[in-house]
């Protein structure tokens, strides 16, 4: 930027002289520059082989003064109050929620109902029995790395082998506790389902020995190999056994075992066998493929695009909500790519530890075993999270907080009768039986209180079809105000619920006012669920 005009050669030598670029080859430096002269960044004198300043290269400059991505942060609302409950990282958003799926904030468990990419916000509900739910994420964890897994690995052989011998937990957990800052209590829990794993006869996985157990449709490799290498060799066996039974692969891992949710007939012994059979030296050949289309690459595409000039942020927004690939289709076999590709190795895998892994059980420094059924210490690492969060009063808050919510709405009640009289209330300030001050009638609809159009059309007298379908709607509603009330009232300043849907929840005469505002609660689900479809 200083000098405006500039020898490539020269460039090169400069950019070469910092650490983070000593190795960065010739061609290598050349197709860059090619990238960033194609997205106007800078010009490319091929024929003088000569780099100088473009139109964009002082807004390109001012606006990448930091090499951190920027991110997308969405917003996470609570239907049943509207209040935000947090927020969500885009990479997050990306890698993880789906409608379904369930998480952690705050303390309290959510269900995923709707994402609106445009608005940036992630409609959520809380879980209304959370003891009989398993979170699907739960926050990202500090990467436990190789040598520490590896050491869990040896205390879980070393502890197993007394165990086996006849000491005690609590023996064995004193002599942890010479060794590690920690007290009896803590080391005599950790000890526990070692213990169980030993009093049932079955091998201990540890750091120079993997079991592998399944059941169902479900196989756990237990394996004390780290964050990193856990997670490559998880993609590794989801892509091969996604590649051999052509099904998708479920795919979770933590610091000591890979769970792979497997389509019916597929057995530990699958597993085994790739794990056998895979060459070291083309791990790193099978994830590049298998990661061409994984939301990883894709989110990190974007992110590198946007830092060789191929995107601006807009751009990035708009490919956000349209679809990730497309840009993985016009970028591929450019440096933005290659550069995409490099971060996920060197931030997500560690494809040299898996390799290593990989030799090990080739050459029996590491064992392999299968069972055919779930083990104490398969089942340990999932056990946390379906005791997280089970309070007794979980449903009563939710039902309590739409009512609030209700109560607190405001609606504007008309008389169809007169046409005449109008009033905008809350909720909680309406009479059980409204009734027309001016004509007496209680023929009295209760509409959302920004449906002016609604007023319009009822009083307008030649009406076109679509204000005579409006006001049909509208003396529905009056005719369940008149019939039923109040009632009638909180039910129709639900979110989605209209006359039909309204009638259909007091048809159910619901004696218990909280089984009332289940129902209620039942249509705004629904309505959140399929309304993007009526949009």
């Amino acid at each position: 930027m200083d000098v405006g005009e500039i020898d490539a050669r020269e460039a090169y030598g400069i950019v070469t002289r910092a650490y983070p670029f000593r190795d960065l080859s010739v061609d290598q430096f050349k197709e860059v520059a090619r990238e960033l002269s194609s997205n106007r960044v800078l010009w490319l004198d091929e024929e003088s082989d000569r780099l100088s300043k473009s139109g964009g290269s002082w807004q390109y400059f001012y606006s990448n003064l930091s090499m951190i991505p920027d991110e997308e942060t969405y917003e996470v609302q609570d239907m049943a109050s509207g209040r935000q409950v947090g927020t969500l990282d885009e990479r997050f958003v990306v890698d993880f929620a789906h409608p379904g799926e369930v998480f952690i904030q705050r303390g309290e468990m959510w269900r995923i109902t709707e994402i609106d990419e445009e608005k940036s916000k992630v409609q959520v509900n809380p879980i209304e029995d959370p003891a009989g739910e398993v979170p699907s994420w739960i926050g990202q964890e500090i990467p436990v790395p190789f040598a520490v897994a590896g050491e869990v690995g040896g205390i879980r052989g070393d502890s197993a082998g007394q165990l086996a011998t006849g000491a005690s937990r609590a023996a064995v957990g004193a002599d942890l506790c010479t060794r590690y800052p920690t007290n009896d209590h803590t080391a005599s829990e950790a000890l526990l389902p070692i213990s169980r794993q030993v009093e049932a006869g079955t091998t201990v996985p540890t750091d120079d020995r993997v079991v592998v157990e399944f059941r169902d449709e479900t196989v756990i490799v237990n394996a004390c190999f780290g964050h990193k290498v856990n997670g490559t060799l998880g993609r590794l066996l989801s892509a091969l056994l996604g590649q051999r039974t052509g099904s998708s692969i479920g795919l979770d891992v933590d610091p000591y075992r890979i769970e792979l949710d497997v389509p019916r007939g597929t057995t530990g012994n699958d597993v085994t066998g790739i794990l056998e059979d895979t060459d070291p030296a083309h791990v790193e050949g099978i994830l590049e493929l298998s990661l061409k289309n994984s939301d990883a690459l894709k989110f990190k595409l974007a992110q590198v695009a946007t830092k060789f000039g191929a995107l601006d942020e807009g751009s990035r927004d708009r490919d956000r909500r349209f679809g990730r690939g497309r840009l993985l289709s016009a970028l591929a076999d450019t440096p933005a790519y290659e550069e995409a590709l490099r971060e996920v190795f060197h931030e997500d895998l560690a494809v040299e530890g898996a390799s290593a892994v990989l030799e090990g059980i080739r050459s029996g420094a590491i064992e392999l075993e299968v069972i055919g059924d779930r083990t104490p210490i398969g089942l340990d690492g999932r056990s946390g999270g379906k005791e997280l969060l089970a309070p007794e009063n979980a449903d009563a808050s939710v039902i309590e907080t739409v009512r609030e919510r209700l109560q607190s709405d405001r609606v504007i009640l008309l008389c169809v009768h007169c046409t005449e009289w109008q009033r905008t209330k809350e909720v909680k300030r309406v009479p059980d039986q409204p009734t027309c001050p001016n004509c007496g009638s209680t023929r009295i609809a209760a509409l959302n209180p920004w449906a002016e159009e609604v007023v319009a059309a009822v009083r307008t007298e030649d009406k076109d079809d679509e204000q005579e379908k409006t006001t049909r709607r509208a003396h529905r509603a009056a005719n369940l105000v008149q019939s039923h009330g109040k009632q009638a009232v909180i039910a129709l300043a639900a979110r989605g619920v209209g006359p039909q849907n309204a009638a259909r929840i007091i048809a159910k005469l619901r004696e218990n006012e909280e089984d009332f505002y289940r129902d209620i609660i039942a249509q705004e689900r629904q309505y959140a669920r399929t309304k993007a479809f009526w949009d």
